[in-house]
């Protein structure tokens, strides 16, 4: 507590934050890592090695670069100082190469560039109002929202034990999504339209961020009830954002298609030939969907009674996603873009194709900024980020590390709780007692997961079943998040109708 109010007396209370989940990060390089751990060193090796009219061909190992241009070019870049660690990393035929020189720089690689998600929370914490801010500094919304960003329990042990790169990729989201709350437009479409040229999965965020540009941006003039004024339309603002998006994407793509071969790069993008759902089920519809599907088979009322087990497409983002698009125009406020961007989000992850676990950070991160704003999205937040992260825990089945990720854990969802609760001291429960019961029954969950299981009979039998129960309980959570969500999308009036946004 000293060392706070030394850094809070100083007005380094952020900076504080920032060093010591640093630190943290740093006493997490010696951890396991997954299979991603090779697959970034292949791509390192692929991108250093080969001219880049192989790029999208190379398949000496089974982990293709199945990423974007820019996140290519992002490995080239980091390529050209691996050199300087460890040379044979970047050599495409050392399969499965590792040496503690290779741990040590894409461990701070991943540190390195996390300076950017700092950044990006620290413009986000700019946006957010304080009129509920306490005396104490740890019950203003800007340290609650930092801490909850920062510190963040899924982006810990998935990128800096699991092994990935999303804090630097969150960080571009987050700092485009602060543009926009700070009417910096151009600004935010360019980060945005950069972003999707490292990781394709933002696509399910784009519909969001195409119709807020077009209400809030395009249509310069609101009539006094918050609706569109039609004459206001500025094709010199649609021009300029199409050219950002079109130079963009020229800057990404336009080297594949002078070698014509952007057909190849697509393919490798969206491998379409994937099943419905992953080997572990991301907890979302289609794991609630394949366990009653197991369960009718096994009870006898197989597909042939009710219809083919697995549907011949899942819905599209189009389709899963229309409702909340066309609802968005009528909120025109950033919080409102924020909420239809949350839902999308959560939306994808509820329906998509072959959707993976870690994708719920999509929707848990910028979720974050909700949380501090109101009670009912504190509480939407609580549930969702509490069971989600939960779901992650598979990605760590290694024995040293179930101390680690119970401690973080229990560290990050305590706090969170406790501090939503204090902010919002005031108002109702954050939760009522079947969401209270829901939650606890985590503990449970885990306990037979982790200490009981493994010492029955069907371990040997059935190793599936703690991912199944898994999967399917935090599917259960998400998908009542996800209605909550939905709901409140539905009901908020619209900005012109509240006193303010």
């Amino acid at each position: 507590m000293a060392a706070l109010r030394v850094a809070t007396g100083a007005g380094n209370w952020f900076s504080a934050l920032a060093l010591g989940v640093t630190l943290l990060k740093c006493l997490l390089i010696p951890t396991y890592h997954s299979t991603d751990f090779e697959v970034h060193r292949n791509w390192l090796a692929i991108t250093h090695s080969l001219p880049i009219s192989q790029w999208y061909y190379e398949a000496t190992s089974e982990w293709t670069l199945d990423y974007p241009p820019f996140f290519a070019w992002f490995e080239y870049a980091l390529s050209h100082v691996a050199k300087y660690f460890d040379q044979e990393m970047l050599n495409v035929h050392n399969l499965n190469y590792s040496s503690s020189r290779t741990l040590l720089f894409q461990r701070f690689s991943v540190i390195f560039t996390d300076a950017l998600f700092v950044y990006a929370v620290y413009e986000c914490c700019k946006c957010i109002e304080g009129k509920k801010a306490g005396k104490e500094l740890t019950e203003k919304p800007k340290f609650i929202l930092s801490v909850l960003l920062l510190w963040n329990f899924g982006l810990l042990i998935v990128d800096h034990i699991h092994f990935q790169y999303n804090g630097f990729l969150s960080g571009l989201m987050l700092l485009s999504i602060a543009r926009l709350f700070q009417k910096r437009h151009m600004e935010g479409a360019f980060l945005f339209a950069v972003l999707l040229h490292f990781k394709h999965i933002y696509l399910y965020v784009a519909p969001a961020y195409g119709i807020y540009l077009l209400r809030s941006y395009c249509f310069t003039a609101n009539k006094p009830d918050g609706s569109i004024r039609w004459n206001s339309f500025s094709f010199v603002r649609l021009i300029s954002l199409g050219l950002i998006v079109f130079l963009v994407s020229a800057l990404s793509l336009g080297p594949f298609l002078a070698l014509n071969q952007l057909p190849q790069v697509f393919s490798r993008l969206f491998p379409f030939k994937r099943g419905l759902c992953h080997a572990y089920w991301a907890p979302n519809f289609w794991a609630l969907y394949s366990a009653l599907d197991k369960v009718l088979s096994v009870i006898g009322l197989d597909d042939k009674r009710f219809g083919s087990a697995v549907p011949a497409h899942s819905p599209s983002l189009g389709d899963s996603l229309g409702h909340s698009h066309l609802h968005s125009d009528r909120h025109l406020g950033p919080r409102g873009f924020l909420r239809c961007l949350i839902l999308c989000a959560l939306s994808s992850f509820m329906f998509g194709w072959h959707v993976h676990e870690k994708a719920i950070l999509l929707a848990v991160l910028p979720m974050s900024l909700l949380s501090v704003g109101k009670a009912g999205d504190a509480s939407i937040f609580l549930i969702l980020t509490t069971t989600g992260h939960y779901s992650l825990f598979p990605l760590l089945f290694t024995a040293p590390e179930l101390p680690i990720k119970i401690l973080l854990m229990l560290l990050f969802t305590i706090y969170s709780i406790s501090s939503l609760k204090t902010l919002f001291r005031k108002e109702k429960p954050l939760f009522n007692w079947m969401e209270t019961f829901y939650l606890l029954g985590l503990g449970p969950l885990e306990v037979f997961c982790e200490f009981v299981f493994p010492f029955t009979s069907w371990k040997l039998k059935y190793p599936f079943i703690p991912l199944l129960l898994t999967s399917v309980y935090c599917a259960v959570g998400i998908t009542y998040a996800w209605f909550r969500l939905y709901v409140s999308v539905l009901s908020d009036p619209p900005v012109g109708k509240t006193k303010k946004q």
